[in-house]
């Protein structure tokens, strides 16, 4: 790109600039010198594919999505959280908004995210050890008492049964007296990834793709601010992925829910923007950065170039991160602190617009209360202290962190090229009735490709850490210590018996004709093609379970074993 065109752009982006607005702050550095919000070359300098760089706010957003970067709105504090049933997990909440943090994210149990009952025989001794219990619309209300939902934004990580928890959280929402089409929030629902690593699905991959449409549908015309997919890439790292890997999966991931939109007659200028990702933050500090930057000039350009959005919203990869849980250490727990923040500083210089941060026990437990403060204030030092927010991509422009972005690029271009080549094989006249990004996940979840691609990349690097040749701390180098014990969260057996105490008693004071007809409108909504969401919300209203609701579709539906592979 020449000197002019170099210019003419910078004078785009300070005209947005002046027209945004900024937070009332200090820009300087700790010695009090003032700071520019965004570098780039000199008026005078050409720089060869400065088009692909560009300016914060400016296609194809290699440098964030908005022109002031985190001058205009830092990243959102969002702590992930669950754990017991909802009252205890009601508190936790508290604590996190009252110390500072900006939104909540719900984890739930396993039997919840395998969309079971908690008096279900394959839920005991699970019953709230690895999330927050919820049976029915009920424990909606308990977990966010006192936490007004149409001011609170909530992201709620489950993908199996993500469509009638969504609808008991809608009910939450209604009995509060929320309108629930002014909720703004993000549903995990990305079924995908769970085929490709996670092993949460309730379903064959058709029934669910129909569910998201469904709700996909319900969204755009009711919520217009909710956000009802999170694309993740966090539990296909944690899976043991590369970054490349991680970010083409995820992205192709995405690439599949705009055809199902698109197959929906949705309008992609209205629903994309209603798309969210969801990333994993490791250790390679400046292989993450370049991997966020990547992932937004590669969603803006498919976007517009392959699927037509028109608008810059709808081009938009907005995520939240989260730092890598497996990068934690059982060893000397502390040092997991030092990781944390590294990984967060990654997110933050990648862009995120939003971020957890784990805490130092989670590779032992659930974090205790202690644990959970210091995460939270790891962000908040971030933030406050480091300068960090005042500079649009600080890196952008560096020759190491461009050269990783476009390598990163590179392969995953590859990766979608595998992923279309194996579209092409399993629907040979190209009419898939999705399309033929869809055509080939389905074709590599079927045939096991993506779980033996992950396995390869996983076996590579736990052989080069058992070799030496990759080093953790405390783990294969240095591994001398004075840490002692530490002191754990531990879930009661007491939870599980007094959270199915409660739903029986739920079951004996509700009306089961209202139940009994409202699932049989779920299914007969199933059979006809109808959408599915208004029913479903009439089966929460009147408390019928999430294994109830299901469990019918379930009985409809029949489930899925995914293929053996060596």
């Amino acid at each position: 790109m020449d000197s002019e065109a170099i210019t003419a752009g910078r004078r785009r982006w300070q005209a947005r600039f002046d027209a945004s607005r900024t937070r009332d702050a200090d820009f300087t550095t700790l010695s009090g010198d003032p700071v520019e919000p965004v570098y780039g070359p000199r008026p005078t300098d050409s720089y060869e594919g400065f088009e692909r760089i560009g300016w914060p706010g400016e296609f194809p957003f290699t440098r964030g999505l908005y022109p002031t970067g985190y001058r205009g709105r830092t990243w959102t504090i969002r702590q992930f959280a669950g754990f017991g049933n909802a009252e205890q997990t009601n508190e936790r909440y508290r604590m996190i908004l009252d110390a500072g943090g900006g939104g909540l994210s719900v984890a739930f149990d396993m039997p919840t995210l395998m969309g079971r009952d908690s008096d279900d025989a394959r839920s005991l001794g699970e019953v709230g050890h690895c999330g927050v219990a919820i049976d029915s619309a009920a424990d909606m209300d308990i977990l966010f008492r006192g936490i007004p939902l149409g001011e609170v934004t909530t992201s709620m990580t489950i993908s199996g049964p993500a469509v009638p928890v969504f609808c008991m959280y809608v009910v939450a929402a209604e009995r509060q007296g929320v309108d629930p089409g002014t909720l703004n929030g993000t549903l995990q629902t990305d079924i995908f990834k769970e085929y490709i690593a996670q092993k949460e699905w309730l379903f064959g991959p058709e029934p669910h793709l129909r569910l998201i449409g469904d709700l996909m549908e319900y969204c755009a015309e009711r919520v217009p601010a909710y956000k009802p997919l999170s694309v993740s890439g966090y539990h296909i790292r944690e899976a043991g992925a590369t970054a490349a890997q991680e970010l083409a999966y995820t992205l192709a991931d995405g690439f599949g829910y705009v055809e199902l939109g698109l197959s929906r007659g949705l309008d992609i200028d209205t629903f994309a923007p209603g798309l969210s990702f969801f990333f994993d933050a490791h250790i390679d500090f400046f292989e993450e950065i370049a991997k966020f930057r990547a992932a937004r000039r590669i969603w803006a350009r498919w976007l517009r170039d392959v699927y037509g959005a028109t608008s810059a919203r709808a081009q938009w990869l907005r995520f939240h991160t989260q730092t890598a849980g497996v990068s934690l250490t059982a060893q000397q727990p502390y040092n997991n602190v030092v990781r944390t923040a590294v990984e967060a500083l990654a997110a933050v210089l990648g862009g995120t617009n939003s971020l957890h941060t784990n805490a130092l026990d989670e590779t032992l437990a659930l974090p205790s209360e202690r644990a959970a403060e210091i995460a939270l204030r790891t962000q908040q030092v971030l933030m406050e202290e480091t300068g960090v927010t005042n500079v649009a991509d600080p890196l952008g422009g560096a020759w190491y962190i461009e050269q990783l972005t476009d390598r990163i690029e590179a392969d995953a271009e590859r990766i979608f090229e595998e992923i279309l080549e194996r579209g092409r094989r399993a629907v040979p006249d190209g009419r898939h009735p999705i399309g033929p990004v869809t055509s080939g996940l389905l074709a590599g979840i079927e045939s096991g490709w993506f779980t033996g691609q992950i396995a390869e990349a996983a076996f590579r690097y736990q052989q080069a850490l058992e070799k030496g040749d990759k080093r953790v701390v405390g783990v294969n180098r240095h591994t001398g210590s004075v840490t002692g014990d530490l002191e754990i969260l531990r879930v009661s057996h007491e939870v599980e018996r007094e959270q199915v105490r409660a739903l029986g008693a739920r079951r004996a004071a509700r009306d089961d004709a209202a139940v009994d007809a409202a699932l049989g409108d779920l299914l007969d909504a199933a059979r006809s093609g109808r959408n599915m969401i208004e029913p479903m919300l009439r089966a929460a209203r009147a408390e019928a379970t999430l294994g109830e609701i299901c469990g019918a579709l379930r009985e409809e539906w029949g489930t899925w074993t995914e293929p053996i592979g060596f």
